[in-house]
């Protein structure tokens, strides 16, 4: 009668080699589970499968005589289904597109698929059996896309979709204040939202058909109404236009009069009137007696 020393799982045993006990092995020891007693029932569990668990497993017993070492045949071959998510890398706004959920196995026809976008699921956007349509684009759209098995926890890895679109709430924004005085320029900046971003923006004065500017800054020297185009390869889009406006520099001129045989032959210039503008005060000397202030 021969007593049975040790049994276990093994994996791709070799002849002529001593297969390893899989309950011992680096890799499957936290992960493997004995269900039964060990002595009618050696039913094991695997848990967190992956495809590199994919191998030929079978069951192995020695006994206390020289020659009673067996393996169980035939192997039980274990498949695994990888998942991954098929889909091209950017979609046009607008398009359709299919995204295709694969397995490298061949599954049942009763298996079905769950979506998911950004980590949420999409089970109202189910189509057919792996694929996932997704009818006239938009831009939220776009995101990390996982499929899976319904009734399974393995989620596939993630496939970025990038939904690309022309140039849309383009605005001008103006650094300081639109009123200036004459010689002053206004600082305009050009923002849009698009994928890709905008490179390229012209600027227009109202009532003008020619740009008077490009780049995403314009500095605006005159009074008038300015608006900018935001461009990309999908499209362009125009923003609202802003008012400038300039004002002219005051200047008072004071004209004296011989007044005690005091002569004036100075020029002064001031530039405290107001912010930026110019005071100009001039003495002549003349033989009139009157004293008068023209602004301008």
């Amino acid at each position: 009668m021969r007593l049975i020393m040790s049994l276990f799982w093994t994996r791709n045993p070799v002849k002529d080699k001593e297969p390893p006990d899989l309950s011992k092995d680096p890799e499957y020891s936290q992960r493997l589970q004995y269900l039964g007693d060990k002595q009618q029932n050696c039913t094991i569990r695997l848990s967190h499968v992956t495809q590199k668990d994919e191998h030929k497993y079978c069951f192995r017993f020695i006994t206390d005589q020289p020659d009673g070492k067996w393996l169980g045949y035939p192997e039980v071959t274990l498949t695994v289904t990888d998942l991954q998510v098929e889909a091209p890398e950017r979609v046009t706004e607008g398009h359709n597109v299919s995204l295709t959920c694969k397995s490298s196995c061949t599954l049942t026809d009763r298996a079905t698929f769950i979506w998911y976008r950004n980590s949420q699921p999409l089970t109202e956007r189910r189509d057919g059996n792996n694929q996932l349509l997704l009818q006239s684009v938009r831009r939220e759209d776009a995101g990390r896309y996982n499929c899976a098995l319904h009734g399974h926890s393995y989620i596939s890895p993630a496939a970025h979709l990038s939904v690309t679109y022309p140039p849309k709430n383009v605005l001008v924004s103006i650094t300081g204040s639109a009123e200036i005085v004459e010689g002053d320029s206004v600082i305009l900046s050009c923002s849009s939202d698009s994928n890709p971003p905008a490179l390229n923006f012209s600027w227009f004065k109202e009532n003008q058909s020619s740009a008077v500017g490009s780049g995403q800054s314009f500095s605006a020297l005159q009074s008038g109404r300015f608006y900018c185009e935001a461009h990309n390869q999908h499209g362009s889009q125009r923003s609202d236009a802003v008012t400038v406006i300039v004002k002219g520099a005051a200047h008072i001129y004071i004209t004296l009069s011989e007044v005690n045989l005091f002569r004036c032959f100075t020029l002064l210039s001031l530039f405290s009137y107001k912010r930026l503008n110019s005071l100009h005060l001039k003495c002549l000397m003349t033989k009139c007696t009157e004293i008068y202030i023209t602004q301008f």
